[in-house]
């Protein structure tokens, strides 16, 4: 569901824009975004920073005017790849077919009835420059370019046979002719990409220092591990590489995570485990640069067959999983709020006997605004983890997706990765993701002790990152390199092989700079002052063993030994962020144990806001919590802990507690105020309905009321 909007309506957008623009805005805040096609309503009055309105058209000034008016910050977003840009594809003779991706079979790959997939064309370029620069001239604070897609089953179409001329120097060959051309076509159409990307950038920031303003350029996109499984290049992090790119939004919500993958011999979708690794690889690629990033966590998904109750409970996975990264506290909260609060999905879980549809239930609405709410204040300096052993890291390329097309497909499932990152994460060891481009960039593996790396399904792109692992292992690191050196594609003409001229392999480039001998294969083996440990077999047949996951993590455990540590299992993840208690119990992890989580706390997962003060999980549950006692140690004695509504304005006068709350017209809001003594009353202006309960033991007053579309001022009297 995207705007379908033309050129021509895109330039009538500057005319509307003339006629309404007043001063230039000043940039605002942008800690919370959702993005949305629609204009403003009250129904979709959320109180996030930002507005990322979608496509541009002639009514996007009056689009973002409203918006603005309101009290969001404004911006833009489009795809890259494909959108509302019919009048680029049709022509008088026709579908431009020939920059439409294009299958073997000659099948185009759409993205709608008149828009393709686009192989991005220098035409194509300049096409989405001038379709992106009324929304600059009406003062976005930032463009959002999505989804830089180029599929892995493509490269047939004319304008791909043009541009591997152009960039290779020789003629096309087709992409499934050899592992050499599959691999050369994937890396071409992540340079491709690339180049777009940049160009429109360049342009975008001109554009705005002309008018003399800034302006931030971000890529909204599925993380590589998503895209490495799904069949689609895109540039990730070479996008970093780029200086006018300012950052990314982290793709990842259940239709992702939910993508099955093995472990110990059984494929299942683990939601959870899988967006965990999605959100850091997303993280590794921007952690070096110090750019920006938001987390996107989506309460349905573009499949509008799943039912409520499976929304919520996958929801509840990406949303906790994104949380056990504290570096970053930017977040889309929603994509689409329009079909989350207006649509209709299965009201019951799947079992053959219902067609009915319902719009959101009230308790799943008002759950959604509590964690919307919070997460604006995720932003906490105090954190403290209650997990396996941290410092241990898996290395991935963004050249996992060039492996991923006939003739030879690198495993469907992905099992080069998951093979040695699940065993890891499903023993409660909070992995970090490291990305193997930013290894020339400082410190990329200075929150690593053990790193774990494979070559099956992913190649290095340049010497110098083997130069850089040397280098970390020889000053103490500890390397664990997975593999039997079998995969097809170490044959590709590469750096490591001298163009293709020598039969080397980049698992013996790294491996002779090492010096590491055959007694590493059984134990580890010192380098420098790090070691390093070899296990010569494939990660995809170790997840589809029942003791292929204990081979991993007997290896990890070797390592650390060496350092004089030894490794820490558990079945659960657990973190605190400030007040905010984060935790997941796994199952197919190392006991079936529940945990119980001792204290007193607002539970935010429940629309009612309880007071709990044992919250017990068995494995498969997750609980986000606002712990009491923590907050009141930190002399939080009169403040809102939790609320299914937009909270500001937090202040005392005259003994008189104040805050505004704002939310969605037609939802239930509840909310949890800190409180030294039982106050004397609570009064509210606009006047409006609300019912209100103290709780004694925990200092608490509870309020219930409906959600206004305006900001409803709190007073709460704390004396006569």
């Amino acid at each position: 569901m995207k705007m379908m909007l033309s050129l021509t309506v895109a330039v009538q957008a500057l005319v509307v824009f003339s006629a309404l623009a007043g001063d230039t805005p000043q940039p605002g805040p942008d800690r919370t975004s959702f993005q949305e096609w629609s204009t403003y309503n009250t129904k979709l009055d959320f109180g996030s920073d930002m507005a990322m309105v979608y496509g541009v058209g002639p009514d996007f000034a009056e689009r973002a005017r409203i918006w603005r008016d309101k009290g969001y910050t404004v911006s833009m977003m489009t795809g890259i790849a494909w959108g509302g840009y019919e009048e680029y594809y049709m022509t008088p003779d026709g579908l431009k077919k020939d920059e439409i991706q294009t299958e073997k079979s000659g099948k185009l790959i759409m993205h709608g009835e008149n828009v393709g997939y686009n192989v991005p064309t220098d035409s194509y370029i300049e096409y989405i420059k001038k379709y992106v620069e009324p929304a600059v001239d009406a003062g976005a604070q930032a463009i959002f370019l999505e989804e830089p897609e180029f599929w892995t089953r493509a490269g047939w179409s004319n304008a791909f046979k043009d541009a591997w001329q152009a960039h290779y120097g020789e003629p096309w060959q087709e992409p499934d002719s050899s592992v050499d051309a599959q691999y050369r076509a994937s890396r071409l159409k992540y340079e491709m990409y690339f180049k777009a990307l940049r160009e429109v950038a360049k342009h975008v920031k001109e554009r705005a220092a002309a008018q003399g303003r800034q302006i931030e350029c971000h890529v909204p996109t599925h993380s590589l591990i998503n895209y490495s499984q799904w069949g689609i290049v895109s540039p990730e992090s070479h996008l970093m590489d780029i200086k006018e790119m300012d950052g990314y939004i982290a793709q990842v919500w259940s239709g992702t995570a939910r993508t099955r993958n093995w472990y110990r011999g059984k494929r299942a979708s683990r939601t959870f485990e899988t967006a965990y690794l999605e959100y850091g690889q997303m993280l590794g690629m921007v952690r070096p640069t110090g750019r920006k990033v938001w987390f996107l966590a989506d309460p349905v998904e573009d499949d509008p067959g799943r039912t409520w109750n499976e929304y919520k409970r996958n929801y509840e996975c990406t949303v906790i999983a994104s949380l056990f990264w504290p570096e970053v506290s930017r977040y889309e909260v929603m994509p689409w709020p329009s079909r989350i609060f207006q649509g209709s999905y299965p009201k019951v879980d799947m079992d053959g006997k219902s067609n009915a549809k319902e719009g959101i239930p009230a308790e799943y609405a008002t759950q959604l605004l509590t964690v919307i709410n919070a997460l604006n204040d995720m932003d906490q300096p105090v954190v403290s983890y209650d997990c396996g052993t941290r410092g241990v890291g898996v290395i991935v390329s963004d050249s996992m997706m060039f492996q991923r097309e006939m003739p030879n497909r690198s495993d469907p499932d992905l099992g080069g990765f998951y093979g040695v990152a699940l065993p890891l994460i499903k023993a409660g060891v909070p992995l970090e993701m490291v990305q193997m481009e930013n290894l020339p960039q400082a410190n990329t593996l200075s929150t690593c002790r053990v790193a774990v790396l494979t070559y099956e399904g992913q190649k290095p792109l340049k010497p110098e990152y083997h130069e850089q692992i040397d280098a970390w292992v020889r000053g103490g690191g500890c390397l664990l390199f997975v593999d039997d050196n079998a995969d097809p594609y170490h044959h590709v003409r590469e750096w490591w092989n001298d163009q293709g001229k020598n039969e080397s392999t980049a698992s013996e480039d790294l491996l002779k700079r090492l010096g590491v001998t055959g007694a590493a294969k059984t134990a580890p083996e010192a380098v420098g002052k790090g070691w390093v440990r070899v296990v010569v077999d494939r990660p995809s047949a170790i997840q589809r063993r029942e003791d292929g996951a204990k081979q991993v993590l007997d290896s990890v455990a070797g390592l650390l030994e060496k350092l004089g540590e030894p490794l820490k299992t558990q079945n659960y993840l657990k973190l605190q962020r400030g007040p905010y208690v984060v935790a997941s119990v796994m199952e197919e992890s190392v006991s079936d144990e529940p945990l119980k989580i001792t204290g007193q706390f607002v539970d935010l997962f429940d629309p009612m806001l309880p007071v709990v003060t044992d919250k017990v999980l068995k494995p498969g549950e997750r609980a986000l919590l606002f712990d009491i006692p923590w907050a009141r140690r930190q002399g939080m004695n009169q403040k809102v802990a939790a609320a299914s509504t937009r909270v500001r304005d937090e202040h005392t006068v005259d003994d008189v507690r104040h805050f505004t709350a704002r939310g969605p017209e037609g939802t239930r809001a509840r909310a949890r105020v800190f409180l030294s003594d039982e106050p004397k009353g609570v009064t509210t202006e606009p006047t409006i309905p609300v019912t209100t309960e103290w709780d004694n033991d925990s200092k608490t007053l509870w309020l219930d009321f409906d959600n206004a579309a305006q900001d409803i001022e709190f007073k709460v009297q704390m004396r006569q």
